[in-house]
């Protein structure tokens, strides 16, 4: 038995799902959180510690003024009291605070103004140069934020200060001013690798992409044995040229130093998502060599070995990675449910769904524990099963009444399709995927006015939704005489989804449908010849027979016959036309 597609495909993007941290290093500096809750408090007291400021009753009543409105969410008269108390008092300390506190208020212009006077009190603090600096291009002022910038990267560890630039520019437009603000920065530090690191950043920001390899070459001489360089620039190479460029750096670059755990574990999972699951395999055996412990080698070898439907190296894999504690229990224990449906093995997949307690699959474990019910027949315990699930948002919950549906659906359960996907429309009139499997249940049942209605409902709802004017255009041509409107649904269904053949073939029935014969046929063998599906061949067909091309027609009908030789479509068209 070989694996499903859909499994595999869940397989391959877990299994992807960190190629992240391929991506370039940068280090971003700490978000200003959002006033949700009370300021966070400042111990007391904070002015004795310096003896020169005189604690003055007016001082101590400010100061409490402005902790106590902060806790109670008042932060624009917290932030208005510290600020005044920074100007009165001079003291470096509050200043910082004050910075703090119309940060975390929102108060931009303001907070600009107290990290002047913290910086102007406390020069050679790298904190408040950064936060100056970081405040400074938030508001624009690029070119007074410089010598800030400099004064920064020289007073302290001027490697780490190039890091952390990426980061406090990255939201800037102009990348261009970027690039040339870290380019003249970075030019009095040639020897330092991180700053050549950051001008690479920088220029591939701008789009200068030969740059950007250039300084990362230089980055990986100066500095060999540092990963972020190797990583940034397999994504330069797999974003400006192709997979394979990225795959022969990698290859090169481990062969001259194999023992860079992090560059080959990027390696082992870019082989992946380009399907070169053997060679990927052999990266993670080797990690997992180097490291037998670590038990995300072996939930990745366990995963390529489903790809490929080794089933017993997978099964053996992922239960080693639950033994040694996987800290996505949940995520391993998914995924042996899956090996053992595609094992045949539909008990011990449901033991194994049902025993995921927690994690970001939970949910998905679930929805599958009552699919695998119902597949056995058991579809009255998957509905009651379902039934006793506490989707935690609307998100959730759709996901919850579509496994109803579906499960409904396999069941030949037309009108109880429509009657679950109903009532979650009570509660959730505008949920998109709910309208369109509405839709497609009543057109199963004739009921064209409320697929009508749901289908502009949707397109109201998400306008640039291709398959809403395909879905409501193919029925209109195919169930009614409003050929014309149909076609002008479609039309707009090409212009968002140009490429896509069940769109394509939408369209050439429409056309077909209108006694457009020859425009039909050049249609449908557009969809035919990227989508050989027997549905788009049945119509292809008849549009050649009506064309008068019948020899063309059974020997597409044919060959379609011979690949699917259950569609019901199929052999009806075949049927009605050659009795």
């Amino acid at each position: 038995m070989s694996l499903p597609t859909l499994v595999k495909t869940a397989c391959l993007a877990m299994l992807t799902a960190s190629l992240s941290a391929c991506a370039q290093t940068s280090v971003v500096p700490p978000r200003v959180p959002v006033a949700e809750s009370p300021l966070p408090i400042l111990p007391l007291p904070i002015l004795p510690a310096r003896p020169a400021q005189e604690l003055t009753s007016q001082v101590l009543y400010q100061f409490l003024l402005a902790e106590i409105a902060g806790q109670r969410g008042e932060l624009k008269l917290s932030a208005e009291a510290y600020a005044d108390l920074a100007r009165k008092t001079r003291d470096a300390r509050v200043a910082k605070r004050a910075t703090e506190v119309s940060l975390y208020a929102r108060m931009s212009p303001l907070a600009l103004k107290n990290a002047q006077l913290w910086q102007e009190l406390e020069p050679d603090s790298a904190k408040a140069l950064q936060t100056l600096s970081s405040l400074l291009v938030g508001s624009g002022r690029m070119s007074e934020a410089r010598p800030h910038f400099q004064a920064w990267i020289k007073g302290g560890n001027s490697g780490e200060a190039f890091m952390q630039l990426h980061g406090l520019l990255a939201r800037q437009k102009d990348k261009q001013a970027v690039f040339d603000l870290i380019a003249d920065l970075a030019a009095d530090y040639p020897g330092v690798a991180e700053a050549r690191f950051a001008v690479a950043q920088a220029a591939w920001q701008a789009g200068k992409g030969e740059r950007s390899l250039y300084e990362l070459d230089e980055a990986m001489r100066l500095k060999p044995g540092w990963t972020a360089a190797p990583l940034f620039k397999a994504q330069v190479l797999l974003q400006m040229r192709d997979e394979a460029s990225a795959i022969g750096f990698f290859k090169d670059y481990l062969a001259a130093s194999p023992g860079t755990r992090d560059v080959r574990l990027a390696y082992a999972k870019q082989l992946a998502r380009s399907g070169h699951f053997g060679e990927s395999r052999e990266q993670f055996e080797w990690l997992a060599r180097e490291m037998p412990d670590n038990p995300e080698n072996h939930l990745s070898i366990g995963l390529i070995a489903m790809q490929t439907n080794d089933f017993d190296s997978a099964e053996a894999s992922l239960a080693k990675a639950l033994e040694l504690g996987h800290p996505e229990d949940g995520s391993v224990r998914f995924h042996l449910g899956q090996l053992a449906e595609a094992r045949g093995r539909p008990e011990q997949a449901l033991i194994w769904y049902q025993s995921v307690s927690s994690g970001r699959q939970r949910l998905d474990a679930q929805l599958r524990a009552a699919v695998v019910m119902s597949k056995q027949g058991n579809v009255a315990q998957a509905l009651e099963w379902l039934a006793g699930l506490t989707p935690e948002d609307d998100a959730a919950r759709i996901r919850v009444v579509q496994t109803e549906a579906q499960i409904m659906r396999e069941a030949k359960d037309n009108r109880g399709v429509l009657a679950v996907l109903s009532k979650a429309l009570e509660k959730m009139p505008d949920a998109a995927d709910l309208l369109y499997d509405r839709a497609m249940a009543a057109e199963k049942l004739g009921q064209l006015d409320m697929l009508e209605s749901d289908l502009r409902r949707l397109i109201q709802l998400k306008p640039d939704f291709a398959h809403a004017y395909n879905a409501l255009g193919y029925t209109l041509a195919d169930r009614t005489s409003r050929i014309d409107e149909a076609i002008e649904l479609l039309d707009k269904a090409i212009q968002l989804e140009p490429d896509d053949p069940f769109i394509q073939d939408s369209m050439g029935w429409a056309l077909f449908k209108s006694k457009r014969y020859a425009e039909a046929v050049e249609m449908l063998r557009r969809a035919h010849a990227a989508r050989p599906d027997p549905e788009i061949a049945a119509h292809l067909g008849e549009a050649l027979w009506m064309k008068g091309d019948k020899e063309e027609a059974r020997r597409i009908w044919q060959g379609s016959l011979d690949a699917h030789p259950d569609n019901e479509s199929l052999r009806e068209t075949v049927t009605r036309l050659q009795p």
